[in-house]
């Protein structure tokens, strides 16, 4: 009952953290639900973004790759790897889910970099990159915990819950909270990376906006680019270890 307790309240501590605002927001009514606009709006340009390249990059495949084709290819390689690497034998089937996790991450940081989102203007709050809401990063965070019990129960069926009492059923309440606060350092350690990012070029920019920001900028694309990585290669590591059945 105690694990049982843990785990609802790990739930609840997220679905509270999914209310947490920094700043001003705009907000759409949609049916019964009110959603942060600014969320929606850069969302659906990074995936268009995507699209786009997906588009362009199966279009008119070469025998002879062109320079694109070469790059889109080491992309799809790249992800292939990490998804080998932390999964084993039996990757093939996430190797879509990780790839979609990497790329959208990557390109919503990058996006908060590289577009000109400030010069938007609206009614209320400003533009920025989707990772920089804590809402984005939950969701991705509760997905990969779906994928990861999806993993487990596909493979082992109810067997997958007895990894919860190895290698003694002392540990039980542990081991549960343990999955279920997962979601929480994965979608704080990619909110907080990114924010804070964000912070350091806007408060460097107001106080020396000619020269310093821009190595700042160039270390924030670095670092941007390391937290797709790293939030891709532990979702990959969570589904890999559901899979084996141990921690």
């Amino acid at each position: 009952m105690n694990g049982i307790s843990c785990s609802i309240n790990a739930l609840n501590g997220l679905y509270d953290i999914s209310g947490v605002e920094v700043g001003q927001h705009l907000y759409w009514q949609i049916g019964g639900f009110q959603v942060h606009a600014q969320v929606l709006i850069t969302s659906w340009v990074v995936i268009a973004i995507l699209l786009g390249s997906a588009v362009i990059a199966v279009r008119n495949p070469q025998t002879i790759p062109t320079a694109g084709q070469n790059f889109f290819e080491y992309v799809l390689e790249f992800i292939r790897d990490v998804s080998k690497t932390q999964i084993g034998e039996e990757y093939g089937p996430w190797v879509p889910f990780i790839g979609t996790m990497f790329l959208f991450i990557f390109v919503s940081n990058w996006s908060g970099a590289l577009l000109p989102w400030k010069i938007i203007q609206l009614p209320h709050g400003e533009l920025a990159a989707p990772t920089n809401d804590i809402n984005t990063t939950v969701a991705l965070a509760l997905l990969t915990s779906v994928a990861y019990f999806y993993a487990g129960l596909s493979k082992k069926g109810l067997g997958y819950f007895s990894k919860y009492i190895q290698p003694t059923p002392i540990l039980l309440p542990i081991n549960i909270l343990e999955d279920f606060t997962k979601p929480l350092s994965l979608s704080f350690r990619l909110f907080g990376n990114i924010l804070a990012d964000e912070l350091v070029v806007v408060v460097l920019v107001s106080l020396v906006p000619s020269v310093v920001p821009i190595p700042v900028m160039f270390l924030g694309l670095f670092t941007s680019g390391i937290q797709a990585l790293i939030f891709a290669t532990l979702a990959a590591a969570y589904i890999g270890e559901s899979m084996e059945g141990h921690h």
